[in-house]
């Protein structure tokens, strides 16, 4: 397995790691210790065989993202809460994925829109419509630049943003095959060149291209248009990223895709030595997970199971036993 398969995602005092078919969590438990898990990635888009294939394997991964990273976020959230790494209902991980997908539609996609024919609704003429399709895509990029700079003054996104840091420079040690060492990732930046905010970044660009499809239709067939176009958009964002990644050696490309690396530096911190470790920790289960060797003179942290995983899997092993 291409070494570039492995991804991540920063946890409340946490990283999730993913690999081609599984993925590795560790936790900082309340109590300082490092608790972990993993899991195999079997969803019927996962097990499909254009699951791979280019544009279908961005909406795979889109998915995956948001049902396994939504799911694995609140479960860290109930380690910090209670210790516990309680198991959420399907019921609520969908309720809370349609509610943070109403409100990302609705304040990067649909406002934009509001607030730009409000703005332009006193030109006259066929300028009108280029006007406010200019102005909708200024007001999506300060909303979404915005956002990011209001909710990093969090203490608590905060510590989130270095872990984030952290998952990046564990990757980046990785794909350099340097032991997984705390030395060998501390020397590696915290921006890295498939990060999430990057693809947002391509996204926003090219949902300003591909909306201008729709200008000067009616208000509905805006609405609606825009919503089914985001996960067109989501599958050539995901492509141009990966293109991106491949070709970073060359300065032109280096070049167009600077502002990801420039809004990192708001979404990625420098984290602490005990943050670090835990990123290592969530790499090694993922790659035990996947059936990968860690670089050689790797550093394994001490961990033991997420309390609530662990009573899962015994309770499984009871299960098959009596089968």
């Amino acid at each position: 397995m291409a070494r570039t398969d492995f991804g991540g995602q920063a946890l409340l005092e946490g990283v999730l790691m993913r690999g081609r078919n599984a993925i590795g969590v560790a936790l900082r438990h309340p109590d300082g210790s490092i608790v972990s898990s993993h899991e195999q990635l079997n969803s019927i888009l996962h097990r499909n065989r254009f699951a791979r294939a280019p544009f279908f394997r961005g909406i795979v991964l889109l998915y995956e993202t948001l049902i396994i990273g939504t799911r694995w976020l609140m479960r860290s959230g109930s380690v910090q809460a209670e210790g516990e790494g309680q198991e959420l209902g399907k019921g609520t991980i969908a309720l809370t994925l349609i509610v943070t997908l109403g409100m990302a539609v609705g304040l990067f996609v649909l406002l934009p829109l509001f607030l730009a024919g409000a703005a332009t609704t006193a030109v006259a003429g066929p300028g009108q419509t280029l006007l406010a399709h200019l102005v909708e895509g200024v007001i999506r990029v300060v909303i979404f630049v915005a956002y990011l700079l209001l909710v990093s003054r969090f203490g608590d996104i905060q510590r989130t943003f270095q872990y984030h840091g952290a998952e990046h420079m564990t990757i980046h040690a990785l794909e350099h095959e340097d032991p997984l060492t705390l030395e060998n990732v501390r020397k590696y930046p915290t921006a890295h060149q498939r990060c999430g905010t990057e693809f947002l970044v391509i996204f926003i660009i090219l949902s300003i291209l591909m909306f201008s499809l729709l200008a000067g239709q009616n208000l509905w067939i805006s609405i609606l248009g825009r919503i089914a176009l985001v996960p067109v958009i989501a599958a050539i964002a995901y492509e141009l990223l990966r293109i991106g990644a491949r070709y970073r050696q060359h300065w032109y490309v280096r070049w167009l895709y600077l502002p990801g690396i420039w809004l990192q530096s708001i979404t990625t911190k420098q984290p602490d030595d005990s943050q670090i470790e835990v990123a290592i920790a969530s790499m090694q289960e993922a790659l035990a997970a996947n059936g990968e060797p860690a670089p050689a003179g790797s550093f394994d942290p001490p961990r033991r199971p997420i309390p609530m995983a662990a009573a899962e899997e015994k309770a499984g092993s009871a299960t098959d036993n009596a089968a």
